[in-house]
C-alpha cells in the first residue's frame, strides 16, 4: 500500500462536484428499495439524459445512500453532460423511479466515461482483496463510504483513465482512498488522506 499522498491533490472542481450534487430529498425515501449495483439504474438515467440532449454522455456515477459490503447502494446519481448545451444534468435513481433530475449549477465539461466499465461489485471486491479489507480489518469503525466512477481525476499512470475510487472512513484516523481500473478492475493506486 502507498500511504504517500497522491501526486495532483483532488481536482478543485472535483471538490465541487461531491458538494454541488443533489442531497436526499423527502420523496427520495418514500418507497425503500434493495441495494443494487450502480449499473441498476444507468439505462432509466441514460434514456432521461438522451430525451434532455442528444448528445449527452455519462461523465461521473456515485452512490447516493449506503454501500453494502459487496458495493451494492438503494440510490445512485449518474452525471451527464451536454456539449450541445454546455451543461451538466444529473438524474439520481432509486429502484426503478427517478427521485431527483436537476442541472448542475457550475460548469462541469468532463469527457466520458470508458464503455464497458466494470460494475461497483467487482470494483470492490478488487479494492477487497488487499487495501480496502485490510483498512476495514485494523480500524474499528471503518467502512465504505463512497465511490465514485469517473474519467481522468486519480489515474496517475494514464490520466485519460475510467476508474471507480472507494473512499473508506474510519473514526479518527485518515481515509483509504483506493483507485481501481475500471476497464480490467485493478487496483492502481491507494492513498490515505
Amino acid at each position: 500500500m502507498d500511504d504517500r499522498a497522491p501526486r495532483h491533490p483532488i481536482p478543485a472542481l472535483l471538490v465541487a462536484l461531491l458538494l454541488a450534487l443533489p442531497l436526499v430529498t423527502d420523496g427520495a425515501h418514500a418507497k425503500d428499495s434493495a441495494p443494487a449495483p450502480a449499473r441498476s439504474g444507468l439505462a432509466l438515467a441514460s434514456a432521461a439524459a438522451a430525451a434532455w440532449s442528444a448528445d449527452a454522455v455519462l461523465v461521473y456515477v456515485e452512490n447516493d445512500e449506503a454501500l453494502s459490503d459487496a458495493g451494492a447502494s438503494p440510490r445512485w446519481s449518474y452525471l451527464f453532460y451536454s456539449a450541445a448545451q454546455d451543461r451538466a444534468r444529473v438524474w439520481s435513481v432509486r429502484g426503478d423511479r427517478i427521485v431527483v433530475a436537476e442541472n448542475l449549477d457550475m460548469r462541469f465539461d468532463a469527457p466520458p466515461v470508458a464503455a464497458g466499465w466494470i460494475d461497483s461489485g467487482t470494483a470492490i471486491a478488487a479494492a477487497e482483496r488487499g487495501a480496502g479489507a485490510e483498512f476495514r480489518n485494523t480500524q474499528h469503525g471503518a467502512h465504505l463510504e463512497t465511490m465514485l466512477l469517473m474519467r481522468g481525476a486519480f489515474s496517475e499512470g494514464d490520466p485519460d483513465a475510467t476508474t471507480w475510487t472507494m473512499v473508506y472512513r474510519a473514526p479518527g484516523v485518515p481515509s483509504l482512498f483506493v483507485v481501481v481500473s475500471a476497464t480490467d478492475g485493478k487496483v492502481q493506486r491507494t492513498w490515505r488522506g
